[in-house]
């Protein structure tokens, strides 16, 4: 049985509980949301390459969170992203770990997961069309196949992944 959910309970939560994931749920500006994506995209964009090395790329989001910011973009003038340091740190833990396909399958839990799960309403609330959250097939058939690859092993570093979120949040809220 999976317990995944339940045993990273606490780091999820802590990470909806930040300053800019109310921010977020609210009603976001069109410069803090790209700021926000141009921050995940690299992120997204290296998880997915190296999982795609081992097979578990159940839903690709890089390439769509770059259409949004795309879209954003245009509508802003002399917008200069503001990049986080964490991102560099994730980047890094990242490389660390390409080669074990559970790690990776744990961060891919926490982010895709989340993408399928509290990103629709998200997409409801942040500017833009949203395309990193709409999805060519059925949510729950995409999440089924990601639960099948899950296993309560992936627990440890699904919670460092939650952290690398949080610190993102922590850091955009300053």
């Amino acid at each position: 049985m999976n317990n995944l959910k339940e045993l990273t309970y606490e780091h999820h939560k802590n990470a909806e509980r930040q300053d800019f994931v109310k921010e977020l749920m609210g009603g976001i500006s069109n410069e803090r949301y790209c700021d926000f994506l141009h921050n995940q995209h690299p992120q997204y964009n290296v998880l997915e390459n190296f999982a795609r090395l081992h097979g578990l790329t159940d839903v690709i989001i890089a390439p769509k969170i770059h259409n949004d910011i795309t879209e954003l973009e245009a509508g802003l003038e002399d917008y200069i992203p503001t990049m986080y340091p964490v991102v560099e740190q994730y980047l890094d833990h990242l490389l660390n770990i390409k080669d074990d396909p559970n790690k990776l399958m744990a961060h891919i839990y926490v982010r895709h997961m989340g993408d399928l799960s509290g990103g629709q309403m998200i997409a409801k609330r942040t500017p833009g069309s949203g395309t990193m959250y709409q999805f060519d097939e059925d949510v729950g058939v995409i999440k089924d196949r990601v639960r099948e690859k899950l296993d309560d092993s992936m627990a440890e570093e699904a919670k460092i992944c939650f952290d690398f979120a949080t610190q993102l949040f922590q850091e955009m809220s300053i």
